[in-house]
């Protein structure tokens, strides 16, 4: 399915890709926020609970980052676009009870690890100079959002 979602990202002209990324980001924000609250129901480690709400919080701001590039180019309605977010979180239906958090974490981690790879590939493909900055550095970040689930995993005593 990863590869149908790429070919079709591929289509997008900029202003699509953009509006794309922007409600993903923030489908993304929404979703950490919601585990950040099932963690916290489910009395989780605090550091569990921080680390979902600084991702959501991060995403937000990603998605702003990249709203304020579009309404300089295109005004304030996105564009409506009918391909899946390959990084939207498909967890919270998973997250009931304590024993799905390693579930949940591992899906995370490979949304984020996707994400990355998709925004570096979106760059090099880009020839907007902007554009291709921020994708490189949203590549980045979601790069940071792994690396804080795989940290999180390691405080956890997780198995790999």
């Amino acid at each position: 399915m990863v590869v149908e979602v790429l070919n079709e990202i591929r289509k997008l002209n900029e202003r699509e890709l953009l509006s794309y990324w922007i409600k993903g980001e923030y489908e993304e924000a929404e979703t950490y926020w919601k585990l950040a609250e099932r963690a916290k129901e489910l009395g989780l480690p605090e550091n569990v609970v921080e680390t979902f709400k600084r991702l959501g919080d991060e995403s937000k701001r990603h998605g702003d980052e990249l709203l304020k590039i579009y309404r300089e180019k295109y005004g304030d309605e996105l564009v409506e676009i009918k391909v899946p977010n390959v990084e939207a979180l498909n967890v919270l239906g998973k997250f009931w009870k304590v024993e799905d958090l390693e579930d949940v974490l591992r899906i995370a981690m490979e949304s984020e690890k996707l994400a990355e790879t998709i925004y570096r590939k979106l760059a090099e493909e880009t020839k907007n100079p902007r554009l291709k900055e921020a994708y490189l550095r949203l590549a980045e970040v979601e790069r940071g959002h792994y690396e804080s689930l795989i940290s999180l995993w390691k405080s956890l005593g997780l198995e790999e």
